[in-house]
């Protein structure tokens, strides 16, 4: 039994779309925004000290919403140039990836640090870039990746620093009051939850978190 044209032109569509959902998981981390913002998240967690609480799930259902309102501009972008006009049959699938991929990069570009991006030209032993344009896909993505958790760990760092303040006062307390055998962690955990509901910590963090992609 042989293939025709037809049926083998279908098969290789069908490969190279399971090839592309496999990588999905893959560009939606690693893309977009949501490696600084599941980061972020995590970094307040472990700042107030409540272990498991707010659960993971939570944390990366979160990530992943807050992820897509930030993207969407992108996203809508993608859909208005790449994946309607290829519905339509307006455009290949050549020229759609093509248009799809272009404002992944333009987000992806406006993250990144030259300095990260120039790491990874050396590496890759390129010709010197003189545009954008002229920077690989394959050296883009792994420079916003690390330029994202700078940032992340940046701000992380930000979000520690009243925590760490409350636990020194706390224990410099229990020690002045000579109860060494009494855990700090237990008396400044109320403390620290009652500051971050105080401030409306949630909401200082999603709005940072938003607007440091602006």
């Amino acid at each position: 039994m042989t293939l025709d044209a037809g049926q083998t032109g279908s098969a290789v569509q069908i490969l190279l779309l399971v090839t592309v959902l496999s990588f999905a998981p893959a560009i939606l981390v690693l893309m977009t925004s949501f490696t600084r913002i599941v980061v972020v998240l995590s970094f307040v967690r472990n700042a107030l000290g409540t272990q498991t609480l707010p659960p993971t799930q939570v944390i990366i259902g979160l990530s992943l919403f807050l992820t897509f309102f930030v993207m969407m501009p992108t996203f809508n972008e993608i859909n208005t140039h790449a994946l309607q006009p290829y519905m339509k049959t307006q455009i290949t699938k050549e020229e759609a990836l093509d248009k799809a991929e272009q404002p992944l990069r333009t987000f992806m570009f406006k993250q990144t640090r030259e300095k990260d991006l120039a790491l990874f030209v050396n590496m890759a032993k390129i010709e010197q870039p003189k545009t954008y344009g002229d920077i690989p896909t394959y050296v883009l993505i792994p420079a916003f990746v690390i330029s994202e958790l700078k940032t992340a760990f940046q701000m992380g760092f930000a979000i520690f620093i009243p925590f760490i303040i409350i636990d020194m006062v706390v224990s410099s307390t229990l020690m002045s009051m000579g109860m060494m055998m009494l855990p700090p962690m237990m008396i400044s955990l109320p403390f620290k939850i009652l500051l971050f509901v105080l401030v409306d910590g949630w909401s200082l963090v999603v709005k940072s978190l938003v607007s440091s992609f602006s």
